[in-house]
């Protein structure tokens, strides 16, 4: 029987995690990432509960995540008066027994390769080779490698993980009829600028309405001196889509002159946003996108992961830990069915058409949904909120959202681990 190896294309946070879930379970792989050197791109994210269970049972400890991130103790939302619709405690304090953290997601990805490399060896990451392409094999895979001067190559392994994000190579040949990148219309400015810390000192916040939002929450602790901690902030606006993203650019850096008119006037004694945006060193516009969901992430030996299988809105804080929670499945299948496209037939079963409805409830704003109701009823300004939506009303409404997610509270606390200490996949499934 020949030694199994398994492909994997992509080297973001879903890549990474695939390949340090399979080293645990004993799987042979390889990580195949297109850009010609890995950096800490990218702003602030949120790791759920579940997902950081996860990165716990993979050996990475809450110490080093506090390295590179925060954890949240609160996440709210406020109307457009400055008054509260909703808050409640996260991660520890809310009772799961383990923390969310707020994170700088290029950090993470680096914190995922540099464990990778330890473990695996310096060659498991081969940058600069971006998977195209795919035919299975009947027994096997073999994967299109294109490198960075133009060349080509093959390379042949028992599987292959698409795990190549929004422009997956591997999505456009599984699903070569997919509709285009979705956009409906939001468009949001994201950055990092210094500020002190409000409320509980490491609140996730949210205020304004569906279509006009503010977003923002610390990614680091404050300064033991002066109290100035790195905040990450996103300012959202949604305009009319009907002639389609014309500027041509995903995630182009664009200055503050350009969308600042949307937030004059944004001032209240908590917040002020204009001069929380004019601390930003460096600014990026971004449209809010996803795909509509496909009936399934498998073809024979291949499978998709992640954003290549699940691009979603940002409005649940969980496409990183979604695609975290991925890779564990993914591990936790072979372990059960065997390094093969049984494996891959299981996991598609457990999360393809779950985590789809999770992508459409995203759409619908996911838990910013409530700044939507109150807007609707009273156009974000009001004296009392209970009068607006009930509190039982407000509690039921992110219950349904935070079970959809996969951390409802009592559900993750009491749930078995995905992988069992100390298992192992085989070839082929007994």
């Amino acid at each position: 029987m020949p030694t199994p190896l398994v492909l994997i294309a992509g080297g973001g946070i879903g890549g990474l995690a695939t390949a340090l879930t399979l080293h645990q379970i004993g799987v042979p792989c390889v990580v195949y990432e297109a850009v010609g050197e890995l950096k800490p791109l990218g702003v602030g994210i949120n790791l759920q509960p579940n997902a950081v269970r996860e990165l716990n049972d993979l050996g990475i400890s809450d110490t080093e995540l506090g390295t590179i991130g925060l954890p949240a103790r609160e996440w709210a939302l406020v109307g457009l008066n400055g008054k509260d619709i909703y808050s409640e405690p996260r991660g520890l304090e809310a009772g799961y027994q383990w923390p969310q953290y707020a994170v700088h997601r290029g950090e993470l990805q680096m914190l995922l390769y540099r464990h990778v490399v330890e473990r695996l060896g310096a060659d498991a990451v081969r940058p600069g080779q971006r998977v195209t392409g795919y035919r299975n094999t009947g027994d096997g895979v073999a994967a299109t490698i294109r490198h960075t001067d133009g060349s080509t190559s093959e390379v042949e392994g028992t599987l292959l993980i698409g795990a190549d994000g929004l422009h997956s190579a591997v999505r456009a040949q599984m699903h070569p009829d997919q509709p285009g990148i979705q956009w409906g219309g939001a468009i949001m400015w994201r950055g990092t600028s210094p500020g002190v810390p409000i409320r509980s000192g490491a609140s996730f916040v949210g205020f304004g309405t569906h279509k006009h939002r503010f977003v923002f929450y610390p990614i680091s602790a404050p300064d033991p001196e002066t109290g100035i901690a790195t905040i990450n902030w996103i300012a959202e606006v949604t305009v009319d889509n009907s002639s389609g993203w014309t500027s041509g650019d995903w995630n182009r850096q664009v200055e503050l002159g350009e969308f600042l008119h949307h937030f004059e006037g944004w001032t209240y004694d908590w917040l002020d946003v204009p001069a929380l945006l004019k601390g930003a060193e460096r600014i990026y516009e971004y449209p809010m996108i996803d795909r509509d969901p496909v009936p399934t992430w498998q073809d024979g030996n291949v499978a998709l992961l992640g954003d290549a299988a699940h691009v979603m809105y940002p409005t649940g804080s969980n496409g990183a830990s979604q695609a975290i929670v991925d890779a564990r499945v993914l591990g936790a299948c072979m372990v059960e069915r065997g390094i093969g496209r049984q494996a891959l037939a299981r996991y598609d079963a457990l999360l393809c058409k779950e985590i789809s409805q999770l992508v459409l409830r995203n759409r619908g704003a996911g838990p910013f949904g409530l700044l939507n109701l109150v807007d609707e009823r009273c156009g974000g300004e009001f004296d009392d909120i209970d009068t607006v939506v009930s509190p039982a009303e407000r509690a039921e409404f992110m219950a349904r959202y935070k079970a959809a997610a996969g951390f409802a509270m009592e559900k993750l606390n009491n749930a078995a681990p995905t992988i069992a200490p100390g298992a192992r996949a085989v070839f082929e499934a007994a």
